[in-house]
């Protein structure tokens, strides 16, 4: 992993998906957070504070803010697929999150449950989607494009990934 900021690549996003590809990435969402829970878990606070390169966020951020987001995602998704007038993704501030009291004072475990029961209720979700759910489309205005919900579980995907990239660099944890 030679680039710090994208360990894994840039997200990029194909324009459909198949079934087996869907299915990879529900399987990853619902086995993800054990990954987080396995690396951070038993960390000394000193290591929380551990950051993956200058001027990042520290491990105990990352960890809360992919609580966060992994959260919005679903929440996302859901309000897609249950309100016909959800067209524009609910956004937030994520440096302004990461710079709250919680996320630089509540113990990560906090956020690893928040995780784990998070991604349990979102693969369920997922699952559960039929063709014409998944096809139902929002327009990202940060991004500036429309997504499908194949398209944001991808996104979702490759967000946990991303930063669980992140902490092992902070870590310094190969593969």
């Amino acid at each position: 992993m030679t680039d710090r900021k994208f360990p894994i690549g840039p997200l990029a996003l194909q324009e459909d998906y198949t079934k087996e590809e869907i299915a990879k990435f529900i399987s990853i969402i619902a086995e993800i957070p054990a990954d987080y829970s396995r690396l951070v878990e038993n960390l000394a606070a000193e290591d929380l504070e551990k950051t993956y390169r200058e001027g990042s966020w520290t491990i105990r951020q990352l960890v809360h803010h992919v609580a966060d987001i992994q959260f919005l995602h679903y929440m996302r998704m859901k309000k897609a697929v249950t309100e016909p007038d959800y067209h524009e993704v609910t956004l937030i501030d994520m440096n302004a999150w990461a710079q709250t009291a919680d996320s630089f004072q509540a113990p990560v475990s906090v956020s690893l449950n928040m995780l784990h029961g998070v991604h349990y209720r979102y693969a369920l979700f997922a699952q559960s989607l039929e063709e014409e759910q998944l096809v139902v489309t929002y327009f990202h205005p940060l991004r500036k494009i429309y997504i499908n919900q194949k398209q944001a579980l991808a996104m979702s995907v490759w967000h946990a990934q991303h930063h669980l990239a992140h902490i092992k660099l902070a870590l310094n944890v190969s593969e």
